[in-house]
Protein backbone atom coordinates (compact mmCIF):
# COMPACT_ATOMS: atom_id res chain seq x y z
CA UNK A 1 0.00 0.00 0.00
CA UNK A 2 1.36 3.45 -0.98
CA UNK A 3 0.92 6.71 0.92
CA UNK A 4 2.58 10.06 1.72
CA UNK A 5 3.68 10.65 5.30
CA UNK A 6 5.04 13.66 7.16
CA UNK A 7 8.06 13.70 9.40
CA UNK A 8 8.86 16.68 11.56
CA UNK A 9 12.41 17.81 12.13
CA UNK A 10 12.48 20.75 14.52
CA UNK A 11 10.06 23.35 13.25
CA UNK A 12 10.01 22.07 9.66
CA UNK A 13 7.97 19.29 8.10
CA UNK A 14 9.31 16.93 5.42
CA UNK A 15 7.27 14.57 3.27
CA UNK A 16 8.02 11.07 2.07
CA UNK A 17 6.45 8.62 -0.36
CA UNK A 18 6.25 5.21 1.34
CA UNK A 19 5.07 1.73 0.42
CA UNK A 20 3.89 -0.60 3.19
CA UNK A 21 3.45 -4.34 3.29
CA UNK A 22 2.88 -7.02 5.89
CA UNK A 23 6.06 -8.65 7.06
CA UNK A 24 5.62 -11.57 9.46
CA UNK A 25 2.04 -10.47 10.00
CA UNK A 26 2.95 -6.87 10.82
CA UNK A 27 2.72 -3.75 8.67
CA UNK A 28 6.15 -2.51 7.72
CA UNK A 29 7.53 0.20 5.40
CA UNK A 30 9.32 -1.63 2.56
CA UNK A 31 10.09 1.33 0.27
CA UNK A 32 10.59 5.00 1.09
CA UNK A 33 11.46 8.00 -1.07
CA UNK A 34 12.07 11.56 0.03
CA UNK A 35 9.80 14.15 -1.65
CA UNK A 36 10.88 17.36 0.09
CA UNK A 37 9.15 20.15 1.99
CA UNK A 38 5.61 21.29 1.13
CA UNK A 39 7.08 24.27 -0.71
CA UNK A 40 9.41 22.02 -2.71
CA UNK A 41 6.57 19.70 -3.64
CA UNK A 42 4.40 22.65 -4.70
CA UNK A 43 7.24 24.05 -6.80
CA UNK A 44 7.76 20.72 -8.54
CA UNK A 45 4.05 20.30 -9.22
CA UNK A 46 3.66 23.89 -10.41
CA UNK A 47 6.63 23.74 -12.78
CA UNK A 48 5.72 20.18 -13.84
CA UNK A 49 9.38 19.43 -14.42
CA UNK A 50 12.44 18.13 -12.69
CA UNK A 51 15.67 20.07 -13.08
CA UNK A 52 18.60 17.69 -13.58
CA UNK A 53 21.91 18.50 -11.93
CA UNK A 54 23.95 16.43 -14.40
CA UNK A 55 23.79 13.30 -16.56
CA UNK A 56 26.22 10.46 -17.06
CA UNK A 57 26.07 8.89 -20.53
CA UNK A 58 27.37 5.32 -20.94
CA UNK A 59 28.00 3.36 -24.14
CA UNK A 60 25.45 0.57 -24.20
CA UNK A 61 24.36 -0.78 -27.59
CA UNK A 62 27.66 -1.84 -29.16
CA UNK A 63 29.47 -3.06 -26.04
CA UNK A 64 26.45 -5.00 -24.72
CA UNK A 65 25.96 -6.63 -28.11
CA UNK A 66 29.51 -7.99 -28.21
CA UNK A 67 29.58 -8.83 -24.51
CA UNK A 68 26.44 -10.90 -25.05
CA UNK A 69 28.24 -13.08 -27.61
CA UNK A 70 31.17 -13.66 -25.24
CA UNK A 71 28.70 -14.76 -22.53
CA UNK A 72 26.86 -17.13 -24.84
CA UNK A 73 30.12 -18.67 -26.05
CA UNK A 74 31.60 -18.79 -22.55
CA UNK A 75 34.76 -17.03 -23.76
CA UNK A 76 35.94 -15.96 -20.31
CA UNK A 77 35.42 -19.46 -18.87
CA UNK A 78 37.33 -21.06 -21.76
CA UNK A 79 40.27 -18.73 -21.18
CA UNK A 80 40.23 -19.25 -17.41
CA UNK A 81 40.20 -23.01 -17.93
CA UNK A 82 43.76 -22.85 -19.26
CA UNK A 83 45.15 -20.00 -17.14
CA UNK A 84 44.96 -20.38 -13.40
CA UNK A 85 45.01 -17.36 -11.11
CA UNK A 86 44.30 -16.68 -7.45
CA UNK A 87 40.68 -15.76 -6.75
CA UNK A 88 41.56 -12.10 -6.48
CA UNK A 89 40.53 -9.17 -8.65
CA UNK A 90 39.54 -9.80 -12.27
CA UNK A 91 40.00 -13.13 -13.96
CA UNK A 92 42.31 -13.39 -16.97
CA UNK A 93 39.24 -14.13 -19.09
CA UNK A 94 37.61 -10.85 -18.01
CA UNK A 95 40.74 -8.86 -18.88
CA UNK A 96 40.87 -10.39 -22.38
CA UNK A 97 37.13 -10.03 -23.03
CA UNK A 98 37.30 -6.33 -22.13
CA UNK A 99 40.36 -5.82 -24.35
CA UNK A 100 38.68 -7.61 -27.28
CA UNK A 101 35.48 -5.56 -27.02
CA UNK A 102 37.57 -2.39 -26.88
CA UNK A 103 39.44 -3.36 -30.07
CA UNK A 104 36.12 -3.97 -31.81
CA UNK A 105 34.32 -0.73 -30.94
CA UNK A 106 36.88 1.91 -29.94
CA UNK A 107 40.50 0.75 -30.23
CA UNK A 108 42.69 2.42 -27.66
CA UNK A 109 46.00 1.89 -25.91
CA UNK A 110 46.23 0.09 -22.58
CA UNK A 111 46.75 3.42 -20.82
CA UNK A 112 43.45 4.69 -22.27
CA UNK A 113 41.45 1.52 -21.73
CA UNK A 114 40.51 2.32 -18.13
CA UNK A 115 38.91 5.66 -19.11
CA UNK A 116 37.07 4.00 -22.03
CA UNK A 117 35.68 1.24 -19.82
CA UNK A 118 34.40 3.79 -17.30
CA UNK A 119 32.28 5.32 -20.06
CA UNK A 120 30.53 2.04 -20.90
CA UNK A 121 27.64 0.04 -19.42
CA UNK A 122 30.14 -2.78 -18.82
CA UNK A 123 31.01 -1.12 -15.51
CA UNK A 124 27.44 -1.89 -14.40
CA UNK A 125 26.93 -5.23 -16.18
CA UNK A 126 30.22 -6.81 -15.10
CA UNK A 127 30.35 -5.07 -11.72
CA UNK A 128 34.02 -4.23 -12.15
CA UNK A 129 35.98 -1.55 -10.33
CA UNK A 130 37.64 0.47 -13.08
CA UNK A 131 40.70 0.97 -10.88
CA UNK A 132 41.61 -2.64 -11.71
CA UNK A 133 42.04 -1.76 -15.39
CA UNK A 134 45.31 0.14 -15.25
CA UNK A 135 47.81 -0.65 -18.00
CA UNK A 136 50.17 -2.13 -15.41
CA UNK A 137 47.45 -4.45 -14.11
CA UNK A 138 46.76 -5.55 -17.67
CA UNK A 139 50.27 -6.66 -18.36
CA UNK A 140 50.70 -8.14 -14.91
CA UNK A 141 47.79 -10.43 -15.69
CA UNK A 142 48.38 -11.15 -19.36
CA UNK A 143 51.66 -13.02 -19.29
CA UNK A 144 50.32 -15.79 -21.52
CA UNK A 145 52.71 -18.12 -23.27
CA UNK A 146 52.24 -19.51 -26.78
CA UNK A 147 51.20 -22.95 -25.50
CA UNK A 148 48.38 -21.44 -23.42
CA UNK A 149 47.16 -19.31 -26.32
CA UNK A 150 47.17 -22.34 -28.65
CA UNK A 151 45.13 -24.35 -26.13
CA UNK A 152 42.59 -21.53 -25.73
CA UNK A 153 42.39 -21.10 -29.51
CA UNK A 154 41.75 -24.79 -30.10
CA UNK A 155 38.99 -24.97 -27.48
CA UNK A 156 37.38 -21.68 -28.56
CA UNK A 157 37.38 -22.50 -32.28
CA UNK A 158 35.91 -25.92 -31.58
CA UNK A 159 33.10 -24.26 -29.59
CA UNK A 160 32.45 -21.82 -32.45
CA UNK A 161 32.48 -24.53 -35.14
CA UNK A 162 30.05 -26.69 -33.13
CA UNK A 163 27.77 -23.84 -32.06
CA UNK A 164 27.48 -22.16 -35.44
CA UNK A 165 27.86 -25.25 -37.64
CA UNK A 166 30.73 -23.72 -39.62
CA UNK A 167 31.65 -25.48 -42.87
CA UNK A 168 35.35 -26.33 -42.49
CA UNK A 169 35.86 -28.15 -45.80
CA UNK A 170 36.64 -24.94 -47.69
CA UNK A 171 39.43 -22.86 -46.20
CA UNK A 172 40.81 -19.54 -47.45
CA UNK A 173 44.39 -18.55 -46.65
CA UNK A 174 46.34 -15.31 -46.83
CA UNK A 175 48.89 -13.30 -44.87
CA UNK A 176 49.59 -9.67 -44.11
CA UNK A 177 51.72 -7.63 -41.72
CA UNK A 178 51.40 -4.69 -39.34
CA UNK A 179 53.95 -2.04 -38.53
CA UNK A 180 55.24 -1.51 -34.99
CA UNK A 181 57.10 1.21 -33.11
CA UNK A 182 59.60 -1.22 -31.64
CA UNK A 183 63.10 0.23 -31.52
CA UNK A 184 65.59 -1.26 -33.97
CA UNK A 185 67.86 -2.34 -31.11
CA UNK A 186 65.06 -4.09 -29.20
CA UNK A 187 65.43 -7.88 -29.36
CA UNK A 188 62.34 -9.44 -30.99
CA UNK A 189 61.65 -12.59 -32.95
CA UNK A 190 58.44 -11.17 -34.44
CA UNK A 191 59.21 -7.53 -35.23
CA UNK A 192 61.59 -7.57 -38.19
CA UNK A 193 62.53 -5.37 -41.10
CA UNK A 194 60.60 -6.62 -44.11
CA UNK A 195 58.30 -5.55 -46.91
CA UNK A 196 55.53 -3.58 -45.19
CA UNK A 197 52.18 -4.04 -46.90
CA UNK A 198 51.18 -0.70 -45.33
CA UNK A 199 54.11 1.08 -47.03
CA UNK A 200 55.88 1.68 -43.70
CA UNK A 201 59.25 0.26 -44.71
CA UNK A 202 60.88 2.61 -42.18
CA UNK A 203 59.47 0.50 -39.33
CA UNK A 204 59.72 -3.09 -38.15
CA UNK A 205 56.73 -5.25 -39.04
CA UNK A 206 54.95 -8.24 -37.51
CA UNK A 207 53.31 -10.85 -39.75
CA UNK A 208 49.83 -12.30 -39.33
CA UNK A 209 48.57 -15.23 -41.39
CA UNK A 210 44.98 -16.45 -41.17
CA UNK A 211 42.75 -19.17 -42.48
CA UNK A 212 39.09 -18.18 -42.59
CA UNK A 213 35.82 -19.79 -43.56
CA UNK A 214 33.97 -18.44 -46.61
CA UNK A 215 30.95 -18.25 -44.31
CA UNK A 216 31.32 -14.69 -42.96
CA UNK A 217 35.15 -14.79 -42.95
CA UNK A 218 35.36 -16.39 -39.49
CA UNK A 219 39.03 -16.98 -38.52
CA UNK A 220 39.62 -20.68 -37.83
CA UNK A 221 43.41 -20.64 -37.57
CA UNK A 222 45.93 -17.84 -37.31
CA UNK A 223 49.62 -17.47 -36.68
CA UNK A 224 51.87 -14.59 -35.64
CA UNK A 225 55.21 -14.75 -37.44
CA UNK A 226 58.40 -12.74 -38.09
CA UNK A 227 57.85 -9.85 -40.48
CA UNK A 228 60.82 -10.82 -42.67
CA UNK A 229 59.52 -14.34 -43.44
CA UNK A 230 58.37 -14.87 -47.02
CA UNK A 231 54.72 -15.58 -47.78
CA UNK A 232 55.49 -19.02 -49.23
CA UNK A 233 57.45 -20.15 -46.16
CA UNK A 234 54.73 -18.91 -43.81
CA UNK A 235 52.17 -20.84 -45.84
CA UNK A 236 54.17 -23.97 -45.02
CA UNK A 237 53.98 -23.16 -41.30
CA UNK A 238 50.20 -22.76 -41.46
CA UNK A 239 49.73 -26.00 -43.39
CA UNK A 240 51.63 -27.83 -40.67
CA UNK A 241 49.44 -26.19 -38.02
CA UNK A 242 46.30 -27.33 -39.84
CA UNK A 243 47.58 -30.89 -39.93
CA UNK A 244 48.05 -30.92 -36.18
CA UNK A 245 44.79 -29.27 -35.16
CA UNK A 246 42.12 -29.74 -37.84
CA UNK A 247 40.69 -33.10 -36.79
CA UNK A 248 40.80 -32.24 -33.07
CA UNK A 249 38.80 -29.06 -33.68
CA UNK A 250 36.30 -30.32 -36.25
CA UNK A 251 35.93 -34.00 -35.30
CA UNK A 252 36.11 -34.70 -39.03
CA UNK A 253 38.57 -36.49 -41.25
CA UNK A 254 40.34 -34.23 -43.69
CA UNK A 255 38.40 -33.23 -46.79
CA UNK A 256 39.76 -29.75 -47.20
CA UNK A 257 40.07 -27.42 -50.17
CA UNK A 258 42.57 -24.66 -49.44
CA UNK A 259 42.42 -21.47 -51.52
CA UNK A 260 45.57 -19.33 -51.74
CA UNK A 261 47.05 -16.64 -53.96
CA UNK A 262 50.14 -16.59 -56.16
CA UNK A 263 52.47 -15.37 -53.42
CA UNK A 264 52.31 -18.79 -51.76
CA UNK A 265 53.28 -20.78 -54.86
CA UNK A 266 56.17 -23.14 -54.18
CA UNK A 267 56.81 -26.78 -55.03
CA UNK A 268 57.41 -27.66 -51.37
CA UNK A 269 53.98 -26.28 -50.46
CA UNK A 270 52.29 -28.39 -53.15
CA UNK A 271 54.20 -31.41 -51.80
CA UNK A 272 52.92 -30.62 -48.33
CA UNK A 273 49.34 -30.17 -49.53
CA UNK A 274 49.39 -33.61 -51.13
CA UNK A 275 51.22 -35.37 -48.31
CA UNK A 276 49.94 -38.93 -47.96
CA UNK A 277 48.98 -38.84 -44.27
CA UNK A 278 46.83 -35.71 -44.65
CA UNK A 279 46.15 -34.90 -48.32
CA UNK A 280 44.35 -31.68 -49.14
CA UNK A 281 42.71 -30.26 -52.24
CA UNK A 282 43.65 -26.79 -53.38
CA UNK A 283 42.86 -23.95 -55.77
CA UNK A 284 45.58 -21.43 -56.54
CA UNK A 285 46.64 -18.91 -59.15
CA UNK A 286 49.58 -19.17 -61.53
CA UNK A 287 52.00 -16.33 -62.11
CA UNK A 288 52.15 -15.01 -65.67
CA UNK A 289 55.69 -16.34 -66.19
CA UNK A 290 54.42 -19.85 -65.38
CA UNK A 291 51.81 -19.88 -68.11
CA UNK A 292 52.59 -17.24 -70.74
CA UNK A 293 51.31 -19.45 -73.57
CA UNK A 294 47.83 -19.69 -71.99
CA UNK A 295 47.25 -15.95 -72.36
CA UNK A 296 47.55 -16.35 -76.13
CA UNK A 297 44.50 -18.61 -76.51
CA UNK A 298 41.99 -16.80 -78.80
CA UNK A 299 38.92 -15.26 -77.17
CA UNK A 300 36.72 -17.31 -79.51
CA UNK A 301 37.59 -20.47 -77.56
CA UNK A 302 36.31 -19.14 -74.24
CA UNK A 303 32.96 -20.39 -72.90
CA UNK A 304 30.63 -18.21 -70.84
CA UNK A 305 30.37 -19.10 -67.15
CA UNK A 306 26.89 -19.54 -65.75
CA UNK A 307 26.00 -17.63 -62.56
CA UNK A 308 29.24 -15.60 -62.75
CA UNK A 309 28.57 -12.20 -64.23
CA UNK A 310 30.56 -11.00 -67.27
CA UNK A 311 32.95 -13.96 -67.12
CA UNK A 312 34.06 -16.67 -69.51
CA UNK A 313 36.73 -19.35 -69.29
CA UNK A 314 38.64 -22.05 -71.07
CA UNK A 315 39.66 -25.32 -69.42
CA UNK A 316 42.80 -27.29 -70.12
CA UNK A 317 45.50 -29.35 -68.39
CA UNK A 318 49.12 -28.52 -67.70
CA UNK A 319 52.02 -29.89 -65.72
CA UNK A 320 52.64 -27.64 -62.73
CA UNK A 321 55.12 -28.43 -59.96
CA UNK A 322 55.66 -31.89 -61.45
CA UNK A 323 51.93 -32.73 -61.40
CA UNK A 324 49.19 -32.76 -63.98
CA UNK A 325 46.83 -29.95 -62.96
CA UNK A 326 43.42 -28.84 -64.12
CA UNK A 327 43.84 -25.32 -65.48
CA UNK A 328 41.09 -22.74 -65.90
CA UNK A 329 41.89 -19.49 -67.68
CA UNK A 330 39.12 -17.07 -66.73
CA UNK A 331 38.36 -13.68 -68.28
CA UNK A 332 36.24 -11.14 -66.40
CA UNK A 333 35.07 -7.90 -68.01
CA UNK A 334 34.90 -6.03 -64.69
CA UNK A 335 38.49 -7.02 -63.92
CA UNK A 336 39.55 -5.90 -67.41
CA UNK A 337 37.87 -2.51 -66.98
CA UNK A 338 39.50 -1.99 -63.58
CA UNK A 339 42.96 -3.03 -64.77
CA UNK A 340 42.71 -0.92 -67.93
CA UNK A 341 41.80 2.10 -65.84
CA UNK A 342 44.86 1.51 -63.65
CA UNK A 343 47.18 0.95 -66.63
CA UNK A 344 45.90 4.09 -68.35
CA UNK A 345 46.57 6.15 -65.20
CA UNK A 346 50.07 4.66 -64.95
CA UNK A 347 50.74 5.51 -68.61
CA UNK A 348 49.87 9.15 -67.95
CA UNK A 349 52.09 9.22 -64.87
CA UNK A 350 54.96 7.52 -66.73
CA UNK A 351 54.74 9.93 -69.67
CA UNK A 352 54.88 12.86 -67.24
CA UNK A 353 57.94 11.50 -65.42
CA UNK A 354 59.80 10.65 -68.64
CA UNK A 355 58.99 14.09 -70.04
CA UNK A 356 60.36 15.78 -66.91
CA UNK A 357 63.54 13.69 -67.07
CA UNK A 358 64.01 14.46 -70.79
CA UNK A 359 63.58 18.19 -70.09
CA UNK A 360 66.18 18.13 -67.31
CA UNK A 361 68.68 16.50 -69.64
CA UNK A 362 67.97 19.06 -72.36
CA UNK A 363 68.43 21.93 -69.90
CA UNK A 364 71.82 20.46 -68.96
CA UNK A 365 72.84 20.13 -72.64
CA UNK A 366 71.87 23.76 -73.37
CA UNK A 367 73.73 24.99 -70.24
CA UNK A 368 70.55 26.36 -68.69
CA UNK A 369 71.38 24.08 -65.75
CA UNK A 370 75.05 23.89 -64.83
CA UNK A 371 75.04 23.12 -61.12
CA UNK A 372 74.72 19.78 -59.45
CA UNK A 373 76.07 16.36 -60.34
CA UNK A 374 76.48 15.67 -64.03
CA UNK A 375 74.17 12.98 -65.39
CA UNK A 376 75.68 9.88 -66.98
CA UNK A 377 74.25 7.17 -69.20
CA UNK A 378 74.28 4.83 -66.21
CA UNK A 379 72.47 7.26 -63.90
CA UNK A 380 69.82 8.08 -66.54
CA UNK A 381 69.32 4.37 -67.28
CA UNK A 382 68.74 3.76 -63.59
CA UNK A 383 66.19 6.58 -63.39
CA UNK A 384 64.30 5.32 -66.44
CA UNK A 385 64.28 1.78 -65.03
CA UNK A 386 62.74 3.09 -61.80
CA UNK A 387 60.07 5.01 -63.74
CA UNK A 388 59.17 1.94 -65.80
CA UNK A 389 59.13 -0.39 -62.77
CA UNK A 390 55.36 0.12 -62.42
CA UNK A 391 53.42 -2.93 -63.59
CA UNK A 392 53.30 -3.38 -67.40
CA UNK A 393 55.09 -0.08 -68.15
CA UNK A 394 58.32 -1.79 -69.16
CA UNK A 395 56.32 -3.89 -71.65
CA UNK A 396 54.71 -0.98 -73.48
CA UNK A 397 57.39 1.74 -73.43
CA UNK A 398 60.57 1.82 -75.52
CA UNK A 399 63.48 4.21 -74.97
CA UNK A 400 67.00 4.99 -76.10
CA UNK A 401 69.74 6.83 -74.24
CA UNK A 402 72.50 8.34 -76.33
CA UNK A 403 75.19 10.99 -75.81
CA UNK A 404 75.84 14.26 -77.62
CA UNK A 405 79.21 15.60 -78.71
CA UNK A 406 79.90 16.76 -75.15
CA UNK A 407 79.22 13.31 -73.76
CA UNK A 408 76.03 14.35 -72.03
CA UNK A 409 73.16 11.81 -72.12
CA UNK A 410 69.92 12.50 -73.94
CA UNK A 411 66.69 10.53 -73.79
CA UNK A 412 64.14 9.49 -76.40
CA UNK A 413 61.09 7.41 -75.53
CA UNK A 414 57.86 6.16 -77.08
CA UNK A 415 54.67 4.46 -76.00
CA UNK A 416 54.42 1.28 -78.10
CA UNK A 417 50.74 1.28 -79.04
CA UNK A 418 50.98 -2.15 -80.66
CA UNK A 419 52.39 -3.61 -77.43
CA UNK A 420 49.62 -1.84 -75.50
CA UNK A 421 46.97 -3.43 -77.73
CA UNK A 422 48.62 -6.84 -77.29
CA UNK A 423 48.57 -6.36 -73.53
CA UNK A 424 44.85 -5.59 -73.63
CA UNK A 425 44.00 -8.55 -75.84
CA UNK A 426 46.12 -11.17 -74.08
CA UNK A 427 46.72 -10.31 -70.40
CA UNK A 428 44.31 -7.80 -68.93
CA UNK A 429 41.16 -9.19 -67.32
CA UNK A 430 42.55 -12.72 -67.06
CA UNK A 431 43.50 -15.06 -64.23
CA UNK A 432 44.99 -18.52 -64.65
CA UNK A 433 43.89 -20.93 -61.93
CA UNK A 434 45.21 -24.38 -61.11
CA UNK A 435 43.71 -27.11 -58.95
CA UNK A 436 43.75 -30.81 -58.16
CA UNK A 437 39.94 -30.72 -57.84
CA UNK A 438 39.68 -32.31 -61.28
CA UNK A 439 36.01 -33.22 -60.76
CA UNK A 440 34.93 -29.62 -60.15
CA UNK A 441 33.26 -27.57 -62.85
CA UNK A 442 34.77 -24.35 -64.17
CA UNK A 443 32.20 -22.40 -62.16
CA UNK A 444 33.13 -24.19 -58.91
CA UNK A 445 36.85 -23.58 -59.42
CA UNK A 446 36.40 -19.90 -60.26
CA UNK A 447 33.95 -19.32 -57.39
CA UNK A 448 36.35 -20.98 -54.94
CA UNK A 449 39.25 -18.78 -56.01
CA UNK A 450 37.13 -15.65 -55.91
CA UNK A 451 36.14 -16.45 -52.34
CA UNK A 452 39.60 -15.17 -51.41
CA UNK A 453 37.99 -11.72 -51.11
CA UNK A 454 36.75 -12.86 -47.70
CA UNK A 455 40.20 -12.83 -46.18
CA UNK A 456 41.22 -9.70 -48.09
CA UNK A 457 38.18 -8.02 -46.54
CA UNK A 458 39.20 -9.37 -43.12
CA UNK A 459 42.64 -7.77 -43.35
CA UNK A 460 41.19 -4.47 -44.58
CA UNK A 461 38.81 -4.48 -41.62
CA UNK A 462 41.64 -5.22 -39.19
CA UNK A 463 43.44 -2.15 -40.54
CA UNK A 464 40.36 0.05 -40.17
CA UNK A 465 41.07 3.07 -37.99
CA UNK A 466 37.74 3.10 -36.15
CA UNK A 467 36.92 -0.58 -35.56
CA UNK A 468 39.02 -3.72 -35.01
CA UNK A 469 42.28 -1.90 -35.53
CA UNK A 470 45.39 -4.03 -34.91
CA UNK A 471 47.84 -1.31 -35.85
CA UNK A 472 49.97 0.31 -34.71
CA UNK A 473 51.54 -2.19 -32.33
CA UNK A 474 53.20 -0.30 -29.46
CA UNK A 475 54.20 -3.39 -27.44
CA UNK A 476 57.84 -4.12 -26.85
CA UNK A 477 58.17 -7.88 -26.25
CA UNK A 478 57.17 -10.96 -28.25
CA UNK A 479 54.91 -12.19 -25.44
CA UNK A 480 52.94 -8.95 -25.42
CA UNK A 481 52.73 -8.93 -29.21
CA UNK A 482 51.30 -12.47 -29.14
CA UNK A 483 48.65 -11.52 -26.57
CA UNK A 484 47.80 -8.35 -28.51
CA UNK A 485 47.25 -10.30 -31.75
CA UNK A 486 45.27 -12.95 -29.83
CA UNK A 487 42.61 -10.55 -28.55
CA UNK A 488 42.57 -8.61 -31.85
CA UNK A 489 41.70 -11.83 -33.70
CA UNK A 490 39.17 -12.65 -30.96
CA UNK A 491 37.55 -9.25 -31.50
CA UNK A 492 37.29 -9.89 -35.22
CA UNK A 493 35.79 -13.35 -34.58
CA UNK A 494 33.11 -11.89 -32.32
CA UNK A 495 32.16 -9.37 -35.01
CA UNK A 496 32.05 -12.04 -37.72
CA UNK A 497 29.73 -14.17 -35.58
CA UNK A 498 27.55 -11.13 -34.89
CA UNK A 499 27.32 -10.44 -38.64
CA UNK A 500 26.43 -14.08 -39.32
CA UNK A 501 23.64 -14.05 -36.72
CA UNK A 502 22.17 -10.80 -38.05
CA UNK A 503 22.35 -11.92 -41.69
CA UNK A 504 20.51 -15.10 -40.80
CA UNK A 505 17.85 -12.94 -39.09
CA UNK A 506 17.36 -10.86 -42.23
CA UNK A 507 19.36 -7.84 -41.00
CA UNK A 508 21.84 -7.15 -43.79
CA UNK A 509 24.13 -4.23 -43.00
CA UNK A 510 27.89 -3.76 -43.05
CA UNK A 511 29.77 -4.50 -39.86
CA UNK A 512 30.95 -0.89 -39.52
CA UNK A 513 27.40 0.40 -40.00
CA UNK A 514 26.09 -1.97 -37.32
CA UNK A 515 28.76 -0.98 -34.79
CA UNK A 516 28.41 2.74 -35.53
CA UNK A 517 24.62 2.60 -35.26
CA UNK A 518 24.65 0.61 -32.03
CA UNK A 519 27.29 2.96 -30.61
CA UNK A 520 24.73 5.77 -30.70
CA UNK A 521 22.43 3.84 -28.36
CA UNK A 522 23.38 5.10 -24.89
CA UNK A 523 22.36 4.47 -21.29
CA UNK A 524 21.75 7.80 -19.52
CA UNK A 525 21.91 8.28 -15.75
CA UNK A 526 20.39 11.62 -14.71
CA UNK A 527 20.93 13.01 -11.21
CA UNK A 528 18.34 15.54 -9.96
CA UNK A 529 19.33 15.96 -6.33
CA UNK A 530 21.70 15.04 -3.56
CA UNK A 531 19.60 12.12 -2.33
CA UNK A 532 20.50 8.72 -3.70
CA UNK A 533 16.90 8.33 -4.87
CA UNK A 534 17.10 11.49 -6.98
CA UNK A 535 18.38 9.49 -9.94
CA UNK A 536 16.59 8.63 -13.18
CA UNK A 537 17.76 6.33 -15.96
CA UNK A 538 16.80 6.29 -19.61
CA UNK A 539 17.98 5.19 -23.03
CA UNK A 540 18.57 7.39 -26.05
CA UNK A 541 16.16 7.06 -28.94
CA UNK A 542 17.16 4.07 -31.09
CA UNK A 543 17.28 3.99 -34.87
CA UNK A 544 15.23 1.43 -36.75
CA UNK A 545 18.33 -0.77 -37.15
CA UNK A 546 19.13 -0.56 -33.44
CA UNK A 547 15.50 -1.34 -32.55
CA UNK A 548 15.61 -4.48 -34.71
CA UNK A 549 18.87 -5.64 -33.13
CA UNK A 550 17.68 -4.89 -29.59
CA UNK A 551 14.49 -6.82 -30.23
CA UNK A 552 16.42 -9.82 -31.54
CA UNK A 553 18.83 -10.05 -28.61
CA UNK A 554 16.61 -8.60 -25.85
CA UNK A 555 19.65 -6.80 -24.43
CA UNK A 556 17.62 -4.41 -22.25
CA UNK A 557 15.95 -7.18 -20.28
CA UNK A 558 19.19 -9.19 -20.06
CA UNK A 559 21.49 -6.48 -18.81
CA UNK A 560 19.54 -3.47 -17.54
CA UNK A 561 16.83 -4.97 -15.33
CA UNK A 562 19.18 -5.75 -12.42
CA UNK A 563 21.38 -2.65 -12.58
CA UNK A 564 21.56 -0.52 -9.45
CA UNK A 565 22.68 3.08 -9.90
Amino acid sequence: MASIIRKKRGKRSYYYYVESARVNGKSRIVNQRYLGTAETILEKISSNKITPLYSRVLDFGDVALLYDITVRLGVSDIINKFIHKRNQGLSIGDYIVIAAINRAVSPTSKSGLQAWFDRTILTQIMGIDTNLLTSQNYWNNLELNKSQIDSIEECLVKKIVDTYDINTTHLIYDATNFFTYIDTKQDSEYAKRGHSKEKRNDLRVVGLSMIVSPDHSIPLFYDTYPGNRSDAKQFTEMLNKIRIRYQRITNKTADITVVFDRGNNADYNIDLLEKDDFPMHYVGGLKSNQCAELFLIPATEYIELSDIEKSCAIRTHKEVYGRQMTIVVVYNQNLFDGQLQGVTANIEKTLKLLSELKLKLELRITNVVTKGKKPTVASVTKQVSQILATEYMNDIFTYTISTNDSGLPQLEYNLDYAAFETLKSTVLGKNVLFTNRHEWSNEEIVSAYRSAWHIEHAFRQMKDTSHLNVRPIFHWTDEKIEVHIFYCVLAYRLCCLLKKELDESGIHESLNHILDDMHQYKYVITVTGCNKNDVFTSLTQPSSLTSSIMQKYNLGKKYLSNICV
